[in-house]
């Protein structure tokens, strides 16, 4: 009992309301309606909010948002917008498990989510929506001649520092410090 405490004490300290506050507003502006005035893990509990998100992202990526059913038909809609996020470009590492949500095991895994998706909003132009976080750094490929490349080799790095005057002495390796007592 006391451990369950404690665990659930630890996942809601990682919860950040301010970035759940942003999720929040931006979810509501890409789906262009209020949310009700619910925590965050309520509103999206069912998958439908989530469902109707990647499709306004990503028109048609899930064809049909189960609205009734059962507790399996609203995991269903869950799974449904992870793999539809899977395919618009998220890793693994970037989406959170079912659970995490149905559950309300960890919330703050799913509005990590939501940030790493506004993210990916960036990388994709057909995108006109409003974004989520800070937009992600670009690839600077950078192109080097043979002949840059042959002169770097010749150049001692100065992490490589230098061995000038260094010897052992002094270093004491493998003996034990004597300590004398004064008499």
């Amino acid at each position: 009992m006391a451990l369950e405490r404690s665990v659930r004490a630890k996942l809601i300290a990682k919860r950040d309301p301010e970035r759940e506050r942003e999720a929040r507003e931006w979810i509501s502006s890409v789906i262009g309606k209020n949310l009700k005035p619910a925590p965050i893990e309520d509103i999206l509990r069912d998958g439908t909010v989530l469902c109707e998100l990647i499709n306004k992202i990503k028109p048609g990526s899930i064809k049909k948002i189960n609205t009734a059913g059962g507790d399996f038909k609203m995991m269903e809609n869950i799974n449904k917008f992870q793999d539809a996020v899977r395919a618009y470009g998220l890793s693994d590492a970037d989406i959170f498990q079912t659970v995490d949500l149905w559950e309300k095991k960890d919330i703050s895994l799913v509005v990590t989510t939501l940030f790493a998706l506004g993210r990916e909003t960036y990388r994709h132009p057909e995108y006109k929506g409003p974004h989520l976080g800070p937009k992600p750094a670009e690839e600077h490929k950078r192109e080097f001649s043979q002949e840059q490349l042959r002169a770097g080799q010749t150049v001692i790095g100065l992490q490589a520092g230098s061995n000038k005057g260094a010897t052992q002495s002094g270093q004491n390796i493998g003996a034990s410090r004597k300590i004398l007592l004064g008499k």
